[in-house]
């Protein structure tokens, strides 16, 4: 990880101006480090910035403004513009350039001695002097550019951190030795093409700070009255980035909307900050990797799903051949959305998202297969007595035991190079943290590391998604505190303060990205029963959520759309070119500065017509550019697919996706130093399930099972039609019908809490031998 020596980062900075530059006064944490960059005023639409590389103490920086003030007497001297926290980035409408700073800041959090902020407050400067200003940056359509880019508020779920790579999680941090501007063009920092000129044109990262976007959240707790710290952090990718019903499923280069990366961290709380041990665990949510999409309506609250055939599931198949690059094997898909309708939407997804599987898989070895567990919540969320966060945290369990999680024992020790304005380039597994104005490297050696990752996804990858990661959230935590000696069992009881702890977590972190992508406040209807709410109240606040969810997305979605394509750079505007405004929701990606498709190309090859809600296809849609995404970590190597040369992962996306060798295999936890104990368990329990290896592709479905007691006429319609599912591929012979404790039919069953009923422990029991045959042999599992 880049440090600068001796705590060098610079953090606080000073905005001066002449009539001809502006000055920006850089100083570090300890007062010891000044520079200064400084930016021509006299350019009227390009940008020309001078960094100054002589580092300067306090009083040589006082003497030298004092000499710019002097020597611009006549034009008014040097004057002071604003305080502020580092540079996000410069962009260029039609005319200058603009300056966007960060000029407040709250600290959120500290990873191994690293300050977290948010932005309190962002400003946006021209850079031109007004004698020089050209006449189109008094235009209307300026001025319309300018709103939309404040309009993105970085004052809302944006944080950043000087001398912590906040955008890759701490597993990533320690396993790759990329630094600098690479980790600038990872998926997950939003201010990269912001950035992008000043990081080009300096070729370093002192000036700007990479912004990540999405939840950030840390408080201190305790369990058997031991305190420990959990940090939450979920961070949402820049790639097909928008609002709820303009951004849809994946694009042609295998990137999914609403794609959000969740990492759980705890340590022990210690006096100085830096822990003994650390534990992190990764989860992934995304929308259905298809193309598909829904338009967005006045009328219709939900509108029709409109899924666009894909013969060889290409764009599937590259989002999850980007999956194996960043998280290995093996990648277990949670769906929860709907089986059966009486009018076909999600159903339609489920159905042909099964079927990409299989059709994937048929061309994966079997250690490299994609392992479908589908689990219809909203129809066992209905269900008296089924308690849906048990059956969640059963299989969340179960996933742990795939994939485990990062654990890591922390040494410290003082770093001797202390050479002033010199960067120094830790190695890998080394975070450097600075404490007591004294640089220490931070080492962390890991005992365990997480392979592969769990991806969750409902319909909207909102709700449902946000009670399933609570549940994996929770029987991670469990096992994080057994690991690192804070709590005695690896498991914590749905009802235990610290899992009612965990769930304010993930219902604000569920409520944030619900606003971000939605438009309201998630629907938290399962987290509302689990606390005993009351039923009337909870009701009323679903149906509020809905109207805020539909006006939003059916009157100012467009415009958060347009502000958040500005922003990112998928749009750039040129004279006697088209208004942002005045193109459709997907022509604008072929608006470009030069002419030419941006970055992000989006589905340019598809024009929608708003009014009937057909999908009118077009032949300009070219195929996706060949790359070269490493000589040792090709895509072929960690998901093998069929021979498919168009549709190789774009290089840009490189440097985000690459990992190094997993020191810590399956084969030698028993080896590792302090990890006996967990080996132990890890192969008790694989002999009690009689299997040597976890492998194999595998279909599990969650939901079917319960459908036998049922005698309703939609179970009955359900049960019916399963015949003509694209699921037959898929060998059923270990299909299985039995009813859950406390289900209820139309001729009335008794209900019985189904956490406390007997049969259900023999369900659980049930469920895991079939677990046990389904990473084994493949084969559905129904539950």
């Amino acid at each position: 990880m880049e440090a600068m020596a001796g705590d060098k980062f610079l953090q606080k900075f000073r905005l001066y101006e002449t009539r001809s530059k502006f000055y920006l006064i850089g100083r570090d944490k300890t007062r010891t480090l000044w520079r200064v960059l400084k930016i021509d005023r006299m350019e009227p639409t390009e940008l020309e910035i001078e960094e100054d590389h002589t580092s300067y103490t306090e009083n040589e920086c006082q003497e030298l403004l004092w000499r710019i003030h002097e020597g611009n007497r006549l034009t008014g001297g040097l004057k002071f513009v604003t305080k502020c926290y580092g540079i996000v980035g410069f962009i260029k409408f039609l005319g200058p350039y603009y300056m966007v700073l960060i000029t407040r800041r709250r600290k959120v959090g500290t990873i191994c001695g690293h300050e977290i902020y948010s932005v309190g407050k962002s400003e946006l400067i021209a850079i031109p002097s007004p004698i020089v200003w050209p006449n189109v940056a008094y235009s209307r359509d300026e001025n319309r550019y300018k709103r939309l880019l404040c309009s993105v508020d970085l004052s809302k779920d944006f944080f950043f951190s000087y001398s912590y790579n906040i955008m890759r999680s701490l597993q990533k941090n320690i396993t790759d030795k990329n630094t600098g501007q690479v980790v600038y063009e990872t998926m997950f920092v939003w201010n990269e093409f912001l950035s992008r000129a000043i990081r080009n044109h300096l070729k370093n990262t002192t000036w700007t700070v990479a912004l990540i976007h999405g939840f950030f959240k840390q408080s201190k707790l305790s369990v058997a009255g031991k305190e420990f710290w959990l940090t939450l952090i979920a961070r949402r990718s820049r790639h097909f980035a928008g609002t709820r019903f303009l951004k849809r499923g994946v694009n042609e280069k295998g990137r999914v909307a609403n794609d959000v990366e969740t990492e759980q961290i705890v340590f022990e709380d210690t006096p100085d900050e830096i822990p003994h041990q650390i534990s992190s665990v990764v989860q992934h949510r995304g929308s259905i990797p298809l193309i598909w999409f829904q338009e967005t309506s006045r009328l219709n609250i939900r509108p029709d799903i409109i899924l666009k055939p894909d013969v060889d599931y290409k764009t599937t198949r590259l989002h999850f051949e980007n999956l194996a690059l960043r998280y290995g094997n093996p990648i277990i898909i949670l769906n929860l959305i709907k089986t059966r309708e009486k009018k076909p939407r999600e159903s339609l997804l489920r159905a042909e998202f099964a079927k990409a599987i299989h059709y994937i898989n048929k061309g994966l070895p079997d250690d490299k297969r994609l392992k479908f567990l589908h689990m219809d919540l909203s129809k066992l969320s209905r269900r008296k007595g089924t308690n849906v966060l048990s059956l969640l945290n059963k299989v969340a369990s179960d996933v742990l035991d795939l994939t485990d999680f990062l654990h890591c024992e922390i040494t410290t020790s003082k770093y001797e190079d202390a050479s002033s304005g010199q960067g120094a380039v830790a190695n890998s597994g080394d975070i450097e943290s600075i404490q007591d104005q004294n640089l220490c490297a931070t080492k962390l050696v890991p005992l365990l590391l997480q392979k592969g990752v769990l991806r969750t996804n409902c319909i909207d990858c909102l709700d449902r998604t946000n009670v399933a990661q609570f549940a994996y959230g929770l029987a991670a935590v469990g096992r994080q505190l057994h690991v690192l000696q804070l709590n005695e069992t690896p498991t914590i009881e749905l009802h235990a303060p610290l899992a009612d702890d965990l769930m304010d977590f993930y219902e604000r972190m569920g409520d944030t990205l619900a606003i971000q992508y939605g438009g309201s406040a998630a629907h938290n209807k399962i987290f509302c029963e689990q606390r005993g709410q009351w039923k009337a109240a909870t009701q009323s606040q679903e149906f509020l959520r809905t109207l805020q969810r539909y006006y939003s997305n059916a009157y100012t979605d467009p415009e958060k759309q347009d502000s958040i394509n500005v922003f990112l750079g998928h749009f750039q505007p040129q004279e006697g070119k088209p208004a942002l405004w005045k193109l459709d929701s997907d022509q604008h990606y072929n608006i470009g500065r030069q002419g030419t498709l941006t970055e992000e190309t989006g589905r340019s090859f598809i024009k929608r017509s708003l009014s009937d809600g057909n999908i009118l296809c077009d032949n300009t849609g070219g195929p996706v550019s060949d790359c070269n995404v490493g000589k040792n970590n090709t895509s072929s190597d960690l998901l093998p697919m069929q021979p498919l040369e168009d549709i190789r992962e774009p290089s840009d996306s490189a440097p985000e996706i690459s990992i190094e060798p997993n020191p810590c295999s399956s084969t030698n936890y028993s080896t590792l130093s302090g990890r006996h104990s967990i080996s132990e368990e890890r192969q008790n329990y694989l002999r009690r399930l009689g299997y040597p290896e976890l492998h194999s592709s595998n279909f599990l479905d969650l939901d079917l099972l319960s459908s036998s007691g049922n005698s309703c006429e939609e179970e009955i319609y359900e049960r019916s039609s399963l015949i003509n599912s694209p699921m037959d591929v898929v060998s059923i012979e270990s299909t299985t019908s039995y009813s859950e404790q406390g289900h209820n039919d139309e001729q009335g069953r008794d209900d019985t809490d189904l956490s406390r009923s007997s049969s259900q422990m023999s369900d659980i029991r049930d469920y895991s031998d079939r677990f046990a045959h389904w990473v084994d042999g493949g084969g559905m599992l129904c539950y």
